[in-house]
């Protein structure tokens, strides 16, 4: 459409409603401006995908013209060839393979080496067909016998000879390190069978022919790749020391494998008419919808999608059995959310194969997965530096995004409550139609982005509140006598600490206040309110610098959570005191972080630990539990760079 200049009316008239929206899924945006080309690309990529999960057809008509495009790509200018050739390659060509399209796969992606490198194409083309004039007579001696051997085995089979594509033994020696003369396995043969057990029967009359390679056996039928492909293959090792790669499937196996979904596409809406391949097919579709939901812009979503194209899978079970498929590299957060988003949301921890390992931790085929789940747990920003998948990725910053900005606007409208009973702002004064005014003024969304970037630190609260005020004295300014609205600031009243503020507050690390102390609050731009405590040396120096951004704060009456502090335990260093104070901080019901030991010399030893208190009064109970120890000669508590004795804390 983009083209021609006809519009989507008029080719549904013509051709009717189907054909209209399968062209309007392949045409190019051309109604909206972008930021950069990349931005225009991906936006048509995200289109592209959106209209294939409601008619796969879209995507079969799009790869054919990406295929049509490449095979003429000699026509345009070298900067288009390469651009165009490594979009085929990033994009194109994997969605192929996701769909099961080999033919169109392999073609591609020969196509793109061609144009992206065109000298080692053609190097690799000639040793190719250098390659299989000297190997022939082995190849075909070595297809004389297996046909002999499946003959003897009364399995009835077609064998035929395969080469690996250019690209293929390219990315092999790339990827491997290798010469050309060093990638043995160039050659292979497909041996197709009529029924799924003669393909097992095959396998083990190759297996008493030659020996094969160990570790290089892939049982694809009892496991198929998430494109449906189903094939087992093993490596051996022929005459001569050469090994050689076999793929052994049915000929069902072999239609599926060269056409993939296309080779029997339904187009029905109705699930239950779906196979297997289309149902896999079906909710992989439905899941870019998902992506695309939790996804701000279309750059973040090309993004995504990519990591879900990447070709390499790893096969994992949960703990009743049901395999996953996921991405090459994944971890058990990527398994959580590919399980269900409530699961990876609450996800606090992981067993893979029974026992406890870190949620980075790298699966493998076979490892069987069980997710542990807390009723309070939320996602960490950490995540997003491991997780593997599309899904995983969005849910994660869909998750932070909306939590963070939540967070954000509560905590605005406290920090502005705070600043308009400053100026004596009466609530008849904040109306709507003044916090729109501001807004547009402001080039802010609305109300509550202004109070989220209070929240962030991107706005001072104060600043708001002056500006709200004039607008209430712009738009209704005082009788003549009457005296003029008071603005100077009044007795502040500090902003309440609850501690269930998420990540709009932060606990200063310099001198990591708890409920008890007294404290102030710096807005730090994006970071949110900042907590320290009065007396830290560091919120002293930096108040006098820049006072505007400091505001008094007290801590709520009913505080929950746990806060970390740092104690100082000077002791007379003999056996087992270390584990003395430890089960002494125990039993005083408090949590260590992390011990550092610092030998002092002249039998004395200072250990430093980080442990999590509530409040005051249970660090009070912890440092008692410590002191009954009588090798302990001084318990201190660091606060702002110093040590504060026990008696003080």
């Amino acid at each position: 459409m983009e083209d021609s200049g006809i519009g989507k009316q008029q080719l549904a008239e013509h051709f009717g409603p189907t054909v209209a929206e399968l062209v309007d899924g392949v045409s190019k945006l051309d109604r909206l401006s972008f930021d950069s080309g990349v931005q225009a690309q991906a936006e048509n990529f995200r289109k592209m995908l959106l209209a294939m999960a409601r008619d796969v057809r879209v995507i079969l008509i799009k790869l054919s013209d990406r295929l049509h495009n490449m095979r003429t790509l000699s026509a345009v200018d070298r900067d288009r060839q390469r651009r165009i050739a490594r979009e085929t390659l990033e994009i194109y060509a994997p969605i192929a393979h996701r769909l099961g399209l080999n033919e169109i796969y392999r073609e591609l992606q020969d196509q793109s080496l061609a144009y992206l490198y065109p000298l080692r194409y053609e190097v690799l083309k000639k040793a190719l067909g250098t390659a299989r004039g000297s190997r022939r007579e082995v190849l075909g001696r070595i297809h004389e016998a297996v046909e002999k051997q499946l003959a003897a085995s009364r399995v009835k089979a077609e064998v035929h000879g395969r080469e690996k594509t250019t690209y293929g033994i390219y990315r092999k020696m790339v990827e491997k390190h290798l010469s050309f003369s060093e990638v043995l396995d160039i050659y292979g043969f497909r041996i197709i069978v009529h029924a799924v057990p003669d393909c097992y029967l095959a396998m083990g009359a190759l297996h008493g022919l030659y020996k094969p390679v160990p570790g290089k056996f892939k049982d694809y039928i009892a496991i198929p790749k998430v494109n449906g492909y189903q094939s087992l293959h093993t490596t051996l090792i022929g005459p001569y020391g050469t090994p050689v790669e076999f793929q052994i499937r049915t000929h069902e196996m072999n239609r599926v494998a060269e056409s993939g979904v296309a080779a029997h596409w339904l187009y029905k809406e109705d699930d239950a008419s779906l196979s297997e391949l289309q149902s896999r097919t079906h909710q992989w579709l439905q899941s870019l919808i998902e992506i695309q939901k939790q996804t701000g812009d279309s750059t973040e979503f090309l993004e995504n999608i990519k990591v879900d194209l990447f070709p390499e899978k790893v096969y994992v079970f949960t703990p009743k059995g049901k395999i996953v498929s996921l991405p090459r590299r994944a971890t058990p957060v990527d398994f959580a959310y590919a399980i269900h988003t409530d699961v990876g949301n609450r996800c606090v921890a992981a067993r893979v194969n029974g026992e406890i390992q870190p949620l980075r931790t790298e699966l493998r085929n076979g490892d069987v997965v069980e997710i542990v789940t807390g009723p309070v747990a939320r996602p960490n920003p950490a995540w997003v530096g491991f997780v593997r998948t599309g899904k995983a990725r969005a849910e994660v910053r869909h998750f932070l995004r909306t939590t963070k900005r939540q967070e954000s606007v509560e905590l605005g409208a406290r920090l502005f409550a705070q600043a308009a009973a400053q100026l004596s702002l009466a609530p008849q004064d904040v109306t709507a139609e003044r916090w729109e005014a501001l807004a547009r003024e402001a080039h802010a969304g609305d109300r509550d982005e202004l109070l989220a970037d209070i929240g962030l630190g991107r706005r001072l609260a104060a600043v708001v509140a002056r500006q709200i005020a004039l607008l209430a004295a712009r738009e209704a300014p005082p009788a003549e006598g009457e005296p003029a609205r008071p603005a100077a600031i009044t007795s502040a009243t500090p902003v309440v600490v609850r501690g269930t503020e998420g990540m709009a507050l932060q606990i200063a690390n310099c001198c990591n206040p708890i409920p008890g102390d007294a404290i102030v609050g710096h807005m730090r731009r994006d970071l949110g309110l900042v907590v320290h405590q009065l007396e830290c040396r560091h919120a002293q120096r930096a108040r006098r610098a820049d006072p505007e951004r400091w505001i008094d704060l007290q801590w709520a009456e009913d505080l929950a959570g746990m806060y970390d502090v740092n104690l100082e335990v000077r002791v007379v260093n003999e056996r087992g005191v270390l584990g003395r104070a430890a089960a002494a901080i125990a039993e005083a019901e408090s949590n260590i972080l992390n011990v550092h030991i610092e030998d002092e010399g002249a039998n004395a030893t200072a250990i430093h630990f980080k442990i999590q208190v509530q409040d005051r009064r249970h660090l009070a109970r912890v440092v008692r539990s410590i002191r009954h120890i009588k090798q302990v000669q001084r318990v201190s508590r660091l606060k702002s760079g110093r040590a504060q004795s026990s008696e003080d804390s």
